[in-house]
């Protein structure tokens, strides 16, 4: 079964044009979920907005939105009136520019979707488009209504389609500076220097996403399987913590468990390549 398209709209590069739909690419639907339930009953809850000084409900037909203008000052906002703030869209996903494929930092990326041809039609043009991204090794810019906002999307070539990652704005990328303003200016030289790019290299690897578990709602689900056939629920023990001991001797322990400790005093050329950026897009 196909999936359901999240947007569909028309892919536009200067008088290029192709039809093109928007898939969800990552979704936390198949995580476990629960329902909240009466105790005593077993019934669903339902939620209910209430009056923050009455107590009573409030029924729908008159609950408003609000933006807090000072402490306990709202100014009241009718679905009309909120719905004049968002942009008329004509379904065009507008590339702006092409740009090399590692110059956004990975800090903007909000949430990635597959984009596909909607047409059969337009099979030609998208191939056209994505390939010729892929012989550039660019990535697009570009920007449309999207969930009642303009979002600016990055497009890349990935396999036979294209990937489009939503953009965080940049009032919503917190600086740098103000998480890192409290770490000291430590200058690290030396065998402890040396050990940690030993440990580095000798630890060094792929991404493979499959080697990654969600050991949490795998055992959400042992519980519930335990619940359903009547089995008594176990907790989950944390793991014992090792003795706390000095940077020196965890480096001297850490590169000494693969049998490839560096030798005291012994410096090595460095004959490893400087460290890439964080991540790649494309």
């Amino acid at each position: 079964m196909a999936p359901r398209a999240n947007w569909k709209g028309f892919l536009k590069v200067g008088e290029l044009v192709c039809p093109v739909a928007l898939y969800t690419a990552a979704s936390t639907n198949e995580r476990i979920s629960f329902h909240m339930l009466n105790r005593r009953t077993g019934h669903r809850l339902h939620r209910e907005f209430v009056d923050s000084e009455t107590g009573k409900v409030v029924e729908r037909g008159d609950q408003v939105k609000g933006y807090e203008a000072g402490e306990n000052d709202y100014i009241a906002l009718d679905a009309e009136e909120v719905a004049a703030a968002v942009p008329e869209s004509d379904k065009t996903l507008a590339v702006e520019a092409f740009i090399a494929c590692g110059d956004i930092d990975d800090l903007y990326f909000d949430k990635p979707y597959y984009l596909a041809p909607s047409d059969r039609h337009a099979e030609e043009a998208f191939a056209l488009i994505r390939d010729g991204m892929k012989a550039q090794k660019v990535a697009a810019l570009a920007e449309t209504v999207l969930f009642r906002r303009v979002r600016t999307l990055l497009i890349r070539a990935e396999a036979d389609g294209l990937v489009a990652t939503t953009l965080n704005y940049d009032y919503e990328v917190r600086s740098a500076e103000d998480a890192f303003a409290d770490i000291p200016d430590i200058k690290l030289k030396g065998e402890m220097l040396e050990l940690a790019e030993h440990i580095i290299r000798t630890k060094s690897g792929r991404f493979d996403p499959k080697t990654f578990d969600d050991r949490y709602d795998a055992a959400l689900a042992e519980v519930v399987k335990a619940k359903i056939e009547g089995r008594k629920i176990k907790p989950v023990k944390p793991k014992a913590e090792g003795k706390v001991i000095d940077l020196m001797e965890a480096l001297r322990q850490s590169a000494g468990k693969d049998g490839k400790a560096v030798k005291r005093g012994t410096k090595k050329p460095a004959t490893h390549k400087p460290a890439a950026r964080r991540r790649k897009a494309g």
